[in-house]
């Protein structure tokens, strides 16, 4: 589950373009707090210190304490806005999370089982359909990754959500479908090959119909050199010149 982090932050003066600059100058990143009952509060926290939350990863799953001049609210980061050339932050959004809340998330899935799979072994490939499952969540059951084991999956075998464990309270977001997670389809040249053997199995098939069909007009057709029936008359001879 999400570990609840401390985080100080400071109120931030003046909105727009220009306190937001001044902030980023001071070595500091400008941020806003809402939702709850509470009205929106701009904030402004140290730089490095958001930078390396979000490099540890799961920073908009994690749960952060906020210290806003000894007056603590727990929140959970909705939005970061990284700068496009250097990929740091310039701006983060942060919800307020009061006691008993759910939020919607959308929770990375990890796979794990691959050495011991009897379907890649045989060469299989995995097929990952989805990366991530949106949840729902309540804010003490938030977990950080969701974990697939694949250690059992052979060849045309799939995993689907019913099959998983969630935590106690999580929900998925897609109700009422038991949709895949992933699945183990057989290598490209193995498929190739079938297929060919399709279509190989199929040509004779083929080729025999208009065979049939040519032969039925060559059976009709008088035999070359066949002497004409009796009480015939011969067919007139062309006259000379």
């Amino acid at each position: 589950m999400a570990q609840v982090q401390e985080l100080k932050v400071e109120v931030r003066a003046g909105t727009g373009k220009g306190p937001a600059f001044q902030a980023r100058q001071k070595g500091l990143i400008p941020g806003v707090i809402y939702g709850g009952h509470g009205e929106p509060e701009n904030v402004a926290l140290d730089g490095r210190t958001l930078e390396r939350h979000v490099e540890a990863g799961h920073f908009l799953t994690t749960l952060f304490m906020l210290d806003l001049g000894g007056k603590k609210t727990r929140v959970i980061p909705r939005e970061v806005q990284l700068d496009p050339v250097s990929d740091r932050p310039v701006h983060v959004d942060f919800m307020r999370l009061a006691e008993g809340a759910t939020v919607r998330l959308e929770i990375p899935v990890h796979f794990h089982g691959q050495e011991t799979s009897p379907g890649l072994k045989k060469g299989g490939v995995l097929n990952i359909v989805r990366h991530a499952i949106g949840l729902v969540c309540p804010a003490e059951s938030i977990p950080n990754i969701i974990e697939v084991d694949i250690s059992k999956l052979d060849i045309n075998e799939s995993i689907h959500i019913n099959a998983l464990s969630l935590p106690e309270g999580v929900k998925p977001l897609i109700r009422g479908r038991d949709f895949t997670i992933c699945s183990i389809v057989a290598p490209t040249s193995v498929r190739e090959e079938q297929r060919a053997a399709a279509a190989a199995a199929g040509a004779p098939a083929a080729e025999a119909a208009p065979a049939a069909a040519a032969a039925a007009p060559a059976a009709a057709a008088p035999a070359a050199g066949a002497k004409p029936a009796a009480g015939a008359k011969p067919a007139a001879a062309p006259a000379k010149k």
